[in-house]
């Protein structure tokens, strides 16, 4: 019985770091991509199409972008990015952010 509480509890301490490696990367990405969308998209209220770009993204590609964080900025991130954004399920998202913004 000990044993399947401490299995249990060692499970839950390894989600819990998963979780915040995540989130850690993700918070990265943002920073680059916020970037570029501020760069490519000037004037444009870069929080919601970064939340919408980072959504659509896989794992694979949110730590190649938070990776950018370190290395710095290149081209080929820029187009990765821009790939994610021209996805249906970020343009959509992208879209009605933007039409939240002119309801406000």
């Amino acid at each position: 019985m000990i044993r399947i509480v401490f299995a249990s509890l060692l499970l839950a301490g390894c989600s819990l770091v998963q979780d915040t490696a995540d989130d850690l990367a993700r918070a990265q990405a943002k920073v680059v991509v916020n970037g570029v969308v501020a760069e490519r998209l000037p004037g444009v209220d870069v929080a919601p199409v970064t939340d919408c770009i980072i959504d659509a993204a896989s794992a694979k590609e949110i730590l190649t972008i938070a990776g950018q964080s370190v290395t710095g900025d290149t081209a080929d991130t820029a187009t990765l990015v821009l790939d994610i954004a021209q996805r249906p399920q970020a343009v959509q998202c992208i879209a009605a952010a933007q039409l939240r913004s002119f309801q406000t």
